[in-house]
């Protein structure tokens, strides 16, 4: 379980093809601080294990295998060598809950489709899949890229949020442009009230 308040806006250190999926690596100054082979850390917003950690505090390489089916549903599939992704550890049951509860499963992906400053914000609009922009509500939480945020608009295809100049600093979203891919996680309330009412 993770909050969306993104600890590190880390680089990829490299992508290949493995065996049983594919191999990835991200160097990490802070997020891994601590972590061991086995734990989670959730990387643009999708729960990933620790399969082998290298390096020196403060300059930490954590390589992963992931699924096909983790693959082709997120946007790590447009990653290379160099590419910025966010980095979070889990919730301890201790932490104070700053963003929303998010669990690290992605939904699928959303293409920015506006995206601009307004004054010292920043305004962004995001094209979702029918089936996801069902469990999109105006004042609602989503988690974007893993960034716990609030759903400013929605329309049929699409929705906004606002981005504040803290978030653009120290998140991924600095390096986004209107037509990238991005990992969505709608509200977990909205999927599971629809679960409980449908027959």
């Amino acid at each position: 379980m993770f909050t969306g308040i993104v600890e590190e806006a880390a680089s990829v250190e490299s992508v290949r093809e493995a065996n049983s999926g594919i191999h990835l690596v991200i160097r990490s100054q802070k997020a891994a601080s601590g972590l061991k082979i086995g734990d989670s850390l959730a990387v643009n917003g999708c729960c990933l294990t620790a399969a082998q950690i290298s390096g020196r505090a403060g300059q930490r390489l954590v390589h992963f295998d992931l699924l096909r089916e983790t693959w082709d549903r997120t946007n790590l599939q447009f990653a290379s060598s160099g590419s910025v992704v966010n980095l979070e550890r889990p919730l301890r049951a201790n932490d104070r809950l700053d963003g929303h509860f998010v669990t690290g499963h992605i939904d699928g992906m959303g293409e920015i489709v506006k995206w601009e400053r307004s004054g010292a914000d920043h305004l962004l609009a995001i094209s979702a899949p029918r089936d996801l922009m069902r469990y999109i509500v105006v004042k609602g939480s989503i988690a974007i890229d893993g960034i716990s945020l609030t759903v400013a608009d929605v329309s049929k295809k699409s929705f906004t949020v606002w981005i504040i100049p803290h978030t653009w600093e120290v998140t991924n979203l600095r390096e986004r442009k209107v037509g990238d891919s991005v990992n969505l996680e709608t509200d977990l309330l909205g999927k599971y009230v629809e679960r409980f009412l449908v027959k």
